[in-house]
């Protein structure tokens, strides 16, 4: 498969080393997601393009940004992709399953999390799914390995896992020529109990206030696409 990764973050880093795929970012290359056509005809040549641009820093309040590389970037790869018969595989997060806010005005983030992070990454979500051709959207989160804090969250119910172990996911489906949507995750659990795995001085502690406590996933699609069990 002709692949190419665009970004170079956590995740985007980790699937490329654990594939050695080619890949396009910021740091390596200097190209800007805000001015797309400038760079475009760069990945011309793959088949396949995995999208692991974004904006994540899910509290904060900065509409534009969120909206610049979760929203319109987006739109503009859907079009590029569609235009030039390619496969796009669209990182997205599992935060859309948080509940929206009770009693909203219209001055409030529209659905589920109350972040413009959790809204633009839904509505990109929604806009591959509306207008893409050939796609493949992934819903997950992710955690650096090892983890870098002292103290993990104990009540949350999440299906995250360690950065490689979802990198290996995502690699499989692109693999096995998956297409649609998927919930990508391992079994149901905290963050406490991921990391108490391979840290067992880690401490527990309570989530912030505004953090959402259950983004809980169903994730047999998964399994019976893989045919793993976990």
């Amino acid at each position: 498969m002709n692949i190419i990764v665009l970004g170079d973050g956590l995740l985007g880093s980790e699937i490329v080393n654990q594939t050695n795929w080619k890949f396009i970012s910021r740091k390596k290359d200097g190209i800007d997601a805000n001015q797309f056509e400038n760079w475009s005809n760069q990945i011309l040549q793959y088949d396949i393009i995995i999208n692991c641009i974004a904006f994540t820093k899910t509290y904060d309040i900065d509409k534009e940004k969120n909206w610049l590389l979760n929203l319109s970037f987006v739109d503009k790869l859907i079009d590029f992709c569609n235009i030039n018969n390619k496969k796009l595989v669209h990182i997205s997060t599992d935060y859309i399953y948080t509940n929206s806010i009770s009693n909203a005005t219209e001055e409030d983030v529209p659905v589920h999390l109350g972040t413009w992070y959790g809204y633009t990454k839904l509505v990109g979500d929604a806009l591959v799914q509306l207008r893409s051709k050939n796609y493949l959207v992934c819903r997950l989160s992710h955690k650096p390995n090892p983890f870098p804090y002292d103290n993990a969250w104990f009540d949350i119910k999440t299906n995250c896992d360690y950065v490689d172990v979802i990198s290996d996911l995502i690699i499989k489906l692109v693999a096995s020529n998956a297409t649609g949507v998927y919930n990508v995750g391992t079994e149901l659990k905290s963050i406490y109990d991921l990391v108490k795995k391979t840290n067992s001085e880690i401490k527990a502690s309570y989530k912030p206030k505004q953090a959402p406590g259950d983004i809980s996933m169903n994730i047999n699609k998964l399994k019976n696409k893989l045919n793993e069990n976990f």
